[in-house]
């Protein structure tokens, strides 16, 4: 029997766009797919800018068909996650069964906590887990896990989600969160999912066999293609690949927020909360002093943030925190000593692998912040609660060392070239080694132009990798405007300037609503919405009044509505079409000069003898200013205005041009009169 021949990379891609009516594949999808082919075959690895509208998943989906073994698809946004697992890949998969001679499959890969837990649904409810008065069994108990239950008031609603999720339990086949429809509070889900670190594994855990997380890995060890997240993409490099399923080649969708996700990964914090509540869950496996001991210890870290100063940490712990530290450290090792391992012939394995993760963690932070390593950045905030955080000042090397190693890796993403070049968001995913200071974008001289994106980076570095630029189908020039407000004072104090206000409403008045509203901070989108209430008659759509997927769905209905919302949706918001025709920017969206890891990463880059501004300021807004811009054209046929209302994009020479470079190539303009007209025709049309 003669053997079917393997399709290449472009025959599974012509197949895929040949399945969609009139469809047909772009010559940037193409350049995509031949790109991926050619880093499989040679080993290097590939960042590859895709703007709006490529199809860059049906273009890295293609070769991903072609390798022997499981690929692995890592995405940001559940929104494109479900777009690929409900669309995407089931539509690719009839598409290419001739081909294949067989229909490809594909599975998803999420953290434990996602799925139901069955050994936590046995003992949901017994009050040494949970905040007082949420469970109160009533009696006539029938045993652990199955206490009927009294519920009063907020507790009565959350009282009929839990027995609503029981119900579920009895029927599922996944266990998978997203799968219960109606959902359940997060206080709910808690009590019935297991975090991966707590979980005893299934060959130690009575209900092993019985796992919907375990079943979900078997799975995707099975399965042609794994779509996953970017934190358990994290938590798996950290953990020594043990969670992602081997695999030959890596494709990192949404890369531009790679790096952020790790940052996220590698995150800890202490509050008094989390040790009053480990302390409750280590009970039953201390001596009753040790308990005690632990139970001080949170009192003493209350006391200590009380006192302390929100911000970062840059001349060492505070005293009180540093003692609290120091007792947490105490407590936690001498509980550690006592609980020791956590055998399968245990009482209660479950509950002691919990109390011994939840102390190996606390023990861990409070070491680290007592450390005050160079690599660690510390802060204290005050809202939403009390706590001391700590964070590493990069994870560029930790990318480095675990990110690419015996696998092929394509990182894409809308928004890779900043400057118009590749060279910081390599740098920022490890790509780079060794990386000088940058120049200081806002210096007064006039700047050099960036180089083109290359074929091929010429950056010394430690690792190979190719870059691409595929550009986009839209005609940005023809089908939008750029508009920077330059007569416009530089923003000062927060908030929407008297100025800015009156040109905001002159545009929305012009267009007739249609109008995205992408704001620096809650108080500017407030004024903003007062303001245009105050003034129009058009509906206004604020970001917190409702479910911000509802406000979206109402803005994309209702074509004489404005949108107006804070940085959740400067990007994921997709409104093809004449609903929305005008975004607004208030601001250019640098960091805040209080968050504590740009803050710190800047002040690094000062020190080494560069600048922090350049280096770590500008990057991130470069990226956040094309993620918001990107909200306009969605499709070939769209058209309207993008406003900046923040003359510095056009009067900072430095700075100013470097960002501009990395926006689409609309057609721009600095004359209100021009802007306000382009409104005014398109309202007429």
């Amino acid at each position: 029997m003669t053997r079917r021949k393997a399709p290449s990379a472009d025959e599974v891609l012509n197949a895929a766009v040949g399945a969609v009516p009139g469809g047909g594949a772009r010559p940037g999808q193409q350049a995509m797919t031949a790109a991926i082919a050619t880093a499989l075959e040679t080993g290097e690895h590939l960042l590859v800018q895709a703007g709006t509208g490529t199809g860059k998943s049906l273009a890295y989906l293609s070769p991903a068909l072609t390798v022997d073994g499981p690929v692995v698809i890592s995405t940001a946004t559940l929104a494109l996650q479900s777009q690929l697992v409900d669309h995407d890949l089931p539509r690719l998969a009839e598409a290419v069964r001739p081909l294949l001679g067989r229909v490809p499959t594909f599975a998803v890969l999420k953290g434990r906590h996602h799925y139901l837990c069955v050994a936590k649904l046995e003992h949901a409810g017994d009050a040494e887990d949970e905040p007082a008065g949420l469970f109160d069994a009533a009696a006539g108990d029938t045993g652990p896990g199955k206490a009927k239950t009294v519920w009063i008031g907020e507790s009565g609603r959350l009282g009929k989600q839990f027995e609503r999720l029981r119900e579920w339990a009895e029927k599922t086949d996944t266990g998978d969160r997203d799968e219960l429809d109606p959902g359940v509070d997060d206080v709910i889900w808690r009590q019935v999912s297991m975090p991966a670190r707590e979980c005893v594994g299934a060959g130690r855990c009575p209900y092993g066999a019985e796992c919907f997380a375990e079943a979900s890995r078997v799975r995707a060890r099975e399965a042609d293609l794994v779509v996953t997240n970017h934190s358990l993409l994290a938590v798996d490099m950290l953990t020594g690949r043990q969670i992602v399923p081997p695999h030959k080649l890596l494709i990192v969708d949404e890369a531009h927020e790679l790096a952020d996700r790790v940052s996220s990964a590698t995150q800890a914090e202490l509050t008094a909360e989390a040790v009053d509540r480990t302390a409750r869950m280590a009970r039953s496996f201390v001596e009753p002093e040790d308990h005690q001991s632990l139970q001080e210890a949170a009192d003493s870290l209350t006391l200590g943030l009380v006192e302390s100063p929100a911000g970062r940490i840059t001349t060492g712990l505070p005293q009180a925190v540093h003692e609290a530290c120091t007792l947490i450290d105490g407590a936690t090792s001498r509980a550690l000593r006592q609980i020791g391992d956590v055998k399968a012939d245990d009482p209660d394995p479950v509950r002691k692998q919990q109390a011994k993760v939840a102390l190996t963690d606390l023990n861990t932070t409070a070491q680290r912040l007592l450390a005050a390593a160079d690599h660690d950045v510390a802060w204290i905030e005050h809202e939403p609660r009390r706590a001391i955080l700590v964070a590493p000042l990069s994870v560029s090397g930790l990318l480095a060392e675990k990110l690419y190693e015996e696998r092929t890796v394509v990182a894409t993403s809308a928004t890779l070239t900043l400057g118009g070049a590749f060279d910081s968001v390599a740098r920022s995913l490890g790509l780079i080694s060794a990386p000088k200071p940058a120049p200081d974008p806002a210096a007064k001289s006039a700047p050099k132009s960036p180089p083109a994106p290359r074929q091929r980076d010429e950056t010394p570095t430690s690792l190979p990798w190719q870059s691409l630029d595929v550009g986009s189908p839209f005609d940005y020039a023809k089908q939008g405007i750029l508009y920077v407000a330059a007569h416009l004072p530089r923003p000062a104090a927060s908030g929407l300037p008297e100025q800015a206000g009156e040109e905001l409403l002159a545009m929305i008045n012009a267009l007739g609503g249609r109008t995205l509203g992408l704001f620096s901070s809650r108080r500017a989108a407030q004024q903003a919405a007062d303001l245009v209430r105050m003034k129009t008659d058009f509906p206004v759509l604020l970001q917190g009044d409702e479910a911000l997927p509802l406000l979206v769905r109402k803005f994309r209905a209702d074509k004489a509505s404005c949108l107006f919302g804070v940085m959740s949706l400067w990007q994921g918001v997709d409104v093809p079409g004449d609903a929305c025709q005008l975004v607004v920017i208030d601001r250019l969206p640098f960091p805040r000069p209080d968050e504590p890891l740009a803050a710190a990463r800047s002040a690094a880059v000062d020190q080494a003898g560069g600048s922090g501004f350049a280096a770590v300021s500008v990057p991130i807004a470069a990226v956040r200013l094309a993620q918001g811009v990107g909200r306009l054209i969605r499709s070939t046929s769209d058209k309207g205005v993008v406003a900046i209302l923040d003359s510095r994009l056009e009067t900072a020479r430095g700075y100013g041009a470097f960002l501009r470079k990395t926006l689409p190539p609309f057609w721009y303009t600095t004359k209100p009169e021009v802007a306000l007209g382009a409104l005014k025709r398109l309202s007429e049309s």
